[in-house]
């Protein structure tokens, strides 16, 4: 699911590479395809509208350094949404103090990397949480 996802994103950055400047226009293709591929990845449609609206508010007129592409500079954009989506600097540390084993609930269909997840939190949590 999120190797999909994350192919279709970097098919708008690279679309977007091109650019010189981002212009209304631009910006809602790109936010379209956005919506698109995060739909496709069974994202929530409430989350979806909420997500590429703060992105496109965000985008638009968004000043470009001459030194990065307008995709990388939306690619930026749409990383910091995806980092504030996701709970951001004010996330919610796991709390490890209860008695083990401590449960944790892994929900997602089937082949979206839920095993694959558990591996890494749980490879996390031996070298450096606990």
């Amino acid at each position: 699911m999120f190797e999909t996802l994350s192919s279709k994103l970097s098919g708008v950055f690279d679309g977007l590479a091109k650019r010189g400047a981002l212009s209304e226009a631009d910006v809602a293709e790109a936010m379209r395809e956005v919506r698109l591929a995060m739909l496709d990845a069974d994202v929530a449609l409430p989350v979806v509208k909420d997500f590429v609206a703060k992105v496109r508010e965000r985008a638009v007129g968004h000043e470009v350094l001459g030194s990065i592409s307008p995709g990388q500079a939306v690619a930026k954009i749409v990383n910091d949404a995806l980092i504030d989506a996701l709970g951001g600097a004010g996330a919610v540390p796991l709390n490890l103090n209860a008695v083990a084993p401590v449960p944790i609930l892994m929900v997602g269909l089937q082949g979206s990397g839920k095993t694959t997840t558990s591996g890494k939190i749980a490879l996390r949590l031996a070298t450096r949480e606990r």
